[in-house]
């Protein structure tokens, strides 16, 4: 049973993962935390660290870690395959009609329409786990805030958006950020 309900929901997302992995991050949360309860919201931040740092797509590497936490090796097999379903079926049929009506402006309206709900999308899945970082499960109160973690996801973002040293370099450098402010917290204080 728990197979059947890996593939169906990895599907689901799969079908409705219009822009992307970052994109489908709504729906991963959706699916796998507040629906099926194979993950808690901590686990799902987690998970978002470990897709991001491993090689592979992001959305790929979710269904992956979920399926393997839900059901071993063959429940991250069953849900991989769940979400790479659809889209390769979607992906084939839009490039058959692209290749011949693409030129057409009635196209080029359609994709720049999408845009904006995509960075919706991405947006929301964004402040969730901003959410989580900065309060777990607690109430967002400006005292129950994590400063660490505000500083540290500010200083990430201003990395990104202002050098040229990559995701992976990042989220490496917060990492060890995180790991060096931790000993200091319990051995010095």
């Amino acid at each position: 049973m728990i197979y059947i309900q890996l593939f169906l929901g990895f599907m689901y997302i799969g079908v409705l993962a219009f822009g992307g992995g970052y994109a489908a991050l709504p729906l991963i949360q959706q699916t796998c935390v507040e629906q099926n309860g194979w993950l808690s919201m901590t686990e799902f931040s987690d998970l978002l660290t470990i897709s991001q740092i491993t090689p592979g797509p992001i959305a790929i590497n979710s269904a992956s870690f979920v399926g393997m936490k839900a059901a071993g090796f063959a429940g991250s097999v069953v849900a991989s395959l769940g979400f790479m379903l659809p889209p390769f079926i979607i992906v084939s049929v839009l490039y058959l009609l692209f290749k011949k009506y693409g030129q057409l402006s009635f196209m080029q309206d359609i994709l720049s329409g999408l845009k904006p709900g995509v960075t919706a999308l991405i947006a929301v899945a964004g402040v969730d786990v901003l959410a989580e970082a900065l309060w777990g499960q607690s109430a967002v109160t400006l005292a129950g805030t994590d400063l660490f973690c505000a500083v540290l996801a500010l200083l990430a973002f201003l990395t990104l958006r202002k050098t040229r040293l990559g995701a992976l370099k990042t989220i490496i450098c917060c990492g060890i950020l995180g790991v060096a402010y931790h000993a200091v917290e319990v051995f010095v204080l």
